[in-house]
């Protein structure tokens, strides 16, 4: 299958050459980011590699989360999952994203909602199932370290959920509505207003489902409010909020089953922005809470008796950020910023039966504030030279410098060449360093290099465009639970020596047709569990009239699902179907098939997926 991806590839490449140039007012040249800068920056003057997902191929197949389109469409990332609905009930590392090797369960993935944080204070990481599809106009998703522009926790890469915007007056709501297999149920509402000078985004969702398993109950609902107010035409001022409950219930592997096990958790994020934008400088000031509420109970095995207590933990993020960049003269930008954020986290255990907290697990915080300035400058025409340094001081790690320099070669024929070297870091969690048995208060923060190249073209006038890339990493000091002669405890003794190639190209071949692909290999020196060393995707896209239809084929071969002696290794395909059709104006009707092909496959060791499932609905345009 492996070999049959990359064939198919590289034939639908081979077409070319027989093609008809496509419609060039259709697709756009430039593709403008923020992630990276922090600023709007024309993606082909960035020496990092970045890749967005734009809205159409968001909603496509009206999935109600980002993830599964990011894990299709971006080569070298990669979500773990345990059902049809909800990524993170379960303890099998459910929702996990993956970046080259690097996980987001030790928190080195930094998830950001338009540049704000999504942060758990005590374990390092975001709940995956707020990533609300409803609300985001683009995802940028930032392959490598980005450690220097945002701090901790971006070691492995940045994911950026960039929200809806209302550019002109008037009044949108979108609703869809969808039900499938195992009693799954999604809905969700988006609204959106602009009146003069103001303008407003509210979104909302609900979901549940009985899952495969018996206990993997679900139920989801939350909402997202956005206010704005264009102050001038170079100044605009805006809060928002963003919160996501989940119920759950979860059954333990299949090797090991667990009763009664539930979980109870509200996260949610409220921030404040004031931005600025001249011709020749933009920047803002903006303050965010992250904040959430975990009640849990573990449950009890075969033999065991059920548990007496809750396991409770409040967390939060305080954070003020503020950049401005400015082009002080012809072809230069330069950017600086400062960070300060204060991570608070408690955990405690709740008698079941007379409501009684007992005493602390923990309670803790840190506080991080950091400086940075980043550098850009056109040598010339076809040449950009990009710097970057951090200086981060965390209350308990200490300080850390770290350093970012690329090239960017703009060649003829709207090809791009680049070549990045950029350190990462992670500083420990409070849980690492204070909460349960591994604990050590003296751990030192994760460091690592990341090296690569990597080219990029647009052909055909940006109807076929295609991009290669290599990397390496290599780091050390990694947090690692390491047993002891008193006990198991956490240790700086790990390392990550990875190396790879990422590959992808889309074709648009006439106002019909469609193609993407994309692959990656992955190899690693310390083998880890989540991140397949093989990872192949190939879609296909057609539009005629009132009728869409969109089918994806991904295989993954060498995903570890355990390492070490009991090393277990998993390779699967999964083909996905989607068709839509606008019954009228207001009104389209559509329909998802997914693992069509019923595969027998494990993504957490424990835990099988669910063979074909089937899903339709209702789109509804006000």
């Amino acid at each position: 299958m492996k070999r049959l991806l990359i064939t198919a590839s590289l034939a639908a490449a081979g077409l070319l050459a027989s093609a008809e140039p496509a419609d060039s007012t259709a697709h756009g040249i430039d593709e403008v980011v923020v992630t990276g800068t922090r600023n709007s920056t024309d993606i082909r003057h960035l020496p990092m590699t970045i890749s967005v997902v734009g809205r159409d191929k968001l909603t496509e197949k009206q999935h109600t989360n980002v993830l599964p389109t990011l894990s299709e469409q971006v080569p070298g990332l990669f979500v773990t999952a345990r059902s049809i609905a909800g990524y993170a009930v379960s303890d099998g590392r459910a929702g996990d994203i993956s970046i080259r090797g690097l996980g987001s369960g030790a928190g080195r993935i930094m998830v950001l909602i338009d540049g704000h944080p999504q942060y758990q204070g005590i374990f390092g990481h975001s709940i995956s199932d707020s990533y609300q599809t409803l609300m985001a106009e683009q995802v940028e998703v930032l392959r490598g370290p980005a450690s220097m522009l945002y701090g901790s926790n971006a070691m492995g890469g940045v994911i950026n959920i960039v929200t809806r915007k209302m550019p002109a007056d008037g009044v949108k709501t979108d609703i869809n509505i969808g039900a499938g297999s195992y009693g799954t149920f999604q809905s969700e509402l988006t609204n959106r207003i602009r009146k003069g000078k103001f303008y407003s985004i509210l979104a909302g969702q609900y979901s549940r489902s009985d899952n495969h398993r018996r206990q993997m109950d679900f139920e989801q609902y939350g909402g997202y409010l956005k206010l704005g107010y264009d102050i001038s035409q170079n100044w605009n001022v805006y809060a928002d909020a963003d919160i996501t409950h989940f119920n759950a219930s979860y059954p333990g592997s299949v090797q090991v089953p667990v009763y009664d096990a539930r979980q109870w958790i509200t996260r949610g994020v409220v921030s404040a922005a004031v931005e600025n934008k001249y011709e020749r400088t933009s920047g803002a000031l903006s303050a965010y809470y992250n904040f959430g509420r975990h009640k849990i109970n573990d449950g009890y095995e075969d033999g065991e008796e059920p548990q007496k207590n809750y396991f409770r933990s409040d967390d939060a993020l305080i954070g003020l950020s503020f950049y401005q960049s400015a082009q002080l003269f012809r072809g230069n930008r330069i950017t600086v910023g400062a960070d300060m954020q204060h991570i608070y986290g408690k955990a405690w255990n709740k008698v079941i039966a007379t409501g009684e907290d007992l005493a602390p697990i923990g309670d803790e915080s840190e506080n991080e504030i950091a400086v940075y300035a980043d550098f850009r400058q056109d040598i010339t025409p076809w040449l950009t030279v990009d710097a970057g340094i951090r200086a981060d001081h965390h209350s308990q790690a200490g300080t850390e410098w770290i350093p970012q320099g690329g090239l960017v070669f703009r060649t003829p024929r709207d090809g791009e060449l680049k070549a990045m070297v950029s350190k990462g870091y992670r500083n420990p969690t409070i849980r690492e360093m204070y909460f349960w048995r591994p604990a050590n208060s003296d751990l030192r923060p994760e460091r690592m290099m990341n090296y690569e190249i990597s080219w990029k073209q647009r052909l055909m006038d940006g109807a076929f465009r295609y991009g290669v890339n290599l990397f390496y990493i290599n780091g050390d000091n990694l947090i690692q639970n390491v047993r002891t002669d008193n006990g198991p405890k956490n240790i700086n003794t790990g390392a990550i020596e990875n190396s790879g190639i990422e590959a992808e190209w889309s074709w648009r071949i006439d106002r019909h047709w469609a193609l993407n692909n994309n692959y990656s290999l992955l190899h690693m020196h310390n083998k880890v569990v989540a991140a397949p060393e093989f990872k192949g995707f190939i879609g296909a896209s057609y539009k005629n009239g009132r009728w869409k239809a969109n089918a994806g084929l991904q295989y993954i071969d060498g995903l570890y699902t355990e390492t070490g002696a009991a090393e277990t290794k998993e390779n699967f395909c999964l083909l996905d179907l989607s068709v839509s059709y606008e019954a009228c104006r207001n009104i389209m009707l559509w329909g998802r098939g997914e693992n069509l092909l019923a595969q027998k496959y494990e993504i957490n060791r424990g835990y099988p997926m669910p063979r074909a499932t089937f899903m339709g609905g209702v789109m509804i345009r006000l």
